[in-house]
Parts: structure tokens; C-alpha cells; sequence
């Protein structure tokens, strides 16, 4: 079982990694660019002759080609390598909570709750103090915003688990304040908070991030709980 377990994560999470791509070049990745023509200083440039916008324009667009060649191949591979890494992560929390997917629509829409939780743990949550950033805004240091996203997943995970699963009252009062403990704590915060990016591009990429990552963690649930579904229950490894 085990085996037919880890090759439904793995293929609900390439599937789901795959379709990401896509999406992301239509919110997020358009807003990232704009964001590093504002970080090298490019946005808002021109050339003073026609001549010489001419004699560049050809080099120019053949970089811009590859750039976005080697962009969209990096993606893919990350996304890949993302929804392959979630799937067993959502794979390994169903099997030790002891979550079922039964046939028909019961276990898609298990899988669809088990997808929202977790976008709700690991993107949602953490963006109430420390929404997704553009290139080129302020950042705090990289160890310590690892270390509170790190905890804030892990408390919120548990306190999730404790307001769904747990049948009393205490335990879900722990959850939610489980949940609110590194938010009243607070974040990790930048000394320096100017920034070239227009405030509306990193508000607009919040958003888009926070958009197609609820689409990827749906997708990657449905699909999980679809392929979960037909993997019988007394199978062997």
C-alpha cells in the first residue's frame, strides 16, 4: 500500500506542479518582471537618438528571449520539484491523521479540504504578517524569515489540526491561539523600508501569489484524494 500510496503523491504532484507553470506566467511572473526593471533601474528608460534604439533593439530582444526561455524551463523544473515535495508532505499527513478517501466524490472532496488546509497553513497564514515580496522590496534577513515561516507553518499546521479534528472545546481554543501566536509575536522586519517598486506592483503580486498558489494547493488535493480513491485499502507494499 505504501508504494501505491507514494505513486499517487508523486503523480498528483507533477501533474499539479506542471499545470502551476501556466498560471503563474499569467499572474505572477509578468509582475516579477516588472518589479526587476524597477530594481536594475530599467523601468521608465529610453534612448536619446533613434539610431541607437535601433542598433540595440535586435540584441536586446534576443536577450529578453532567452531570458524568458531559461525562466520558463527553471520554472517548470521547480514547480515539478514543488508539487512532487507537497504531495508526499500531503501523502504522509493523511496517512498519520488517519484520513480516508473513499470512492466517488467523498474522496475528491476530502482531498479539496485537505488541499485548502493546507494552502491555509503554509501560504495564507504566513502572509498575514509576511505577504509574498517582489524583487527589489525591502526584505529582513533571509535566516530569520525562514526561521518565523518555519514556526508560523508548524504552529498553524497543528493548530488547524486541533480545531478540525479535535472534538473538544479546549483543544480548539489552543488551536486558534496556536494559530495567532507568531503573528502576536511578530515578524521579522527590514531596517531600511524604501524601495523602488511601486507599492502597487508588490500589492498586485501579493495577491496574484496568494491566487495561483490556492489554485496549485486545490488542484494538488483534488488530485490527490481522486488518486488516493483508487488505491485499495488492504493493498500491499
Amino acid at each position: 500500500m505504501i508504494v501505491r500510496l507514494l505513486l499517487a503523491a508523486l503523480a498528483a504532484g507533477l501533474i499539479a506542479g506542471l499545470v502551476m507553470t501556466p498560471a503563474q506566467y499569467v499572474k505572477t511572473i509578468p509582475l516579477i518582471m516588472q518589479a526587476e526593471a524597477y530594481e536594475n533601474g530599467e523601468a521608465g528608460h529610453s534612448h536619446g537618438a533613434a539610431e541607437a534604439e535601433a542598433s540595440h533593439s535586435h540584441d536586446h530582444g534576443e536577450g529578453e528571449e532567452q531570458l524568458w526561455f531559461g525562466r520558463f524551463g527553471n520554472t517548470i523544473l521547480a514547480n515539478l520539484v514543488a508539487g512532487g515535495g507537497f504531495a508526499l508532505m500531503l501523502a504522509a499527513v493523511a496517512l498519520l491523521t488517519g484520513i480516508e478517501f473513499p470512492a466517488g466524490r467523498e474522496g475528491l472532496m476530502r482531498g479539496l479540504l485537505l488541499g485548502a488546509g493546507a494552502w491555509f497553513c503554509v501560504q495564507l497564514a504566513p502572509s498575514f504578517s509576511l505577504p509574498p515580496a517582489v524583487p527589489g522590496f525591502p526584505y529582513a534577513d533571509l535566516g530569520d524569515r525562514q526561521t518565523w515561516w518555519m514556526i508560523t507553518v508548524a504552529l498553524t499546521g497543528l493548530g488547524l489540526w486541533l480545531m478540525v479534528l479535535r472534538p473538544e472545546m479546549i483543544a480548539k481554543a489552543v488551536g486558534v491561539v496556536l494559530i495567532a501566536a507568531p503573528h502576536i509575536w511578530g515578524v521579522p522586519v527590514p531596517e531600511d523600508i524604501y524601495s523602488e517598486v511601486p507599492a502597487y506592483i508588490a500589492s498586485a503580486y501579493a495577491a496574484a501569489s496568494l491566487a495561483t498558489t490556492l489554485f496549485f494547493w486545490l488542484l494538488l488535493g483534488g488530485l490527490l484524494g481522486f488518486f488516493l480513491s483508487r488505491v485499495p485499502r488492504d493493498a500491499e507494499a
